[in-house]
């Protein structure tokens, strides 16, 4: 945001290329290098209101920046508690992203919403916004809700048959407490992954009002004419045999306030 990109916004060319016909792990290779050297873009800012506030009416203009890269820093999860119109003692997560320190920082949240008493009626996982990151994160994480041999993800090549398959190795700490993760349609990748397998195995209800990104490939960017072309060398299966590609998750309610 300090550098004028926001969250909505697209990118439509780099250093002068267009980015048509490509996709984001196209374009986030043509972004990175080295910390302190500069990248043209070109942004597509929408906006889903108008200058005079009217939701009705989009705006979007481009506008060209010329960025400096910079090694980013994950936002940390922030844990925190509420109490429910009911009287019940809700945590919630807030993880903006998957890094090797998620699942680190989500097994402390959860000591501290549980308190000194260690009770705690249900948990909220707030992963809104949520565009993936560090994929391990994302299985290590279901792990923390998901009982022992629980199917978490499956890698399948091209032929149709499994290359790798991920389950619950029965570290979880959290297997009953009910779960509600919120999710929004930039919610994707490796957040998508952990929300598909608590879901999947009916440990948490998904809540949000449109479905989730759907990045379900695994994908290599590969040098073309000075360009980049994303190789796909296999997708994801959630365990009850759905491809989200394209798709996303389907919640299973929407929120009743926001």
């Amino acid at each position: 945001a300090a550098a004028g990109v926001h969250a909505g916004d697209v990118i439509v060319k780099v250093d002068g290329e267009s980015m048509d016909a490509t996709n984001a792990d196209v374009v986030a290779a043509k972004c990175r290098g080295e910390p302190g050297t500069k990248v043209d873009v070109d942004i597509l800012h929408r906006s889903d209101e108008d200058d005079d506030g009217n939701r009705n009416k989009k705006k979007e203009f481009a506008e060209h920046i010329t960025l400096t890269r910079a090694k980013i820093n994950p936002i940390p999860t922030v844990a925190s508690t509420f109490v429910s119109e009911g009287g019940k003692k809700v945590g919630l997560l807030k993880v903006p992203s998957f890094s090797t320190n998620t699942v680190t920082e989500m097994v402390n949240g959860l000591r501290a919403v549980a308190g000194d008493d260690g009770k705690v009626d249900a948990i909220a996982i707030d992963l809104r916004g949520n565009v993936g990151g560090y994929m391990p994160a994302g299985v290590d994480a279901a792990k923390l809700f998901l009982p022992a041999r629980a199917h978490i993800i499956a890698e399948i090549g091209k032929p149709g048959s499994p290359i790798k398959t991920y389950d619950a190795d029965g570290i979880g700490a959290e297997t009953n407490i009910p779960v509600y993760l919120l999710v929004d349609k930039r919610t994707a990748s490796a957040a998508e992954i952990f929300a598909a397998a608590l879901q999947d195995n009916r440990r948490a209800v998904v809540v949000g009002t449109s479905n989730t990104f759907g990045k379900g490939r695994i994908q290599n960017v590969q040098p073309l004419n000075g360009s980049g072309v994303a190789v796909t060398r296999a997708r994801y299966v959630t365990p009850s045999g759905r491809d989200l590609h394209g798709v996303g998750i389907i919640p299973n309610k929407e929120p009743q306030k926001c």
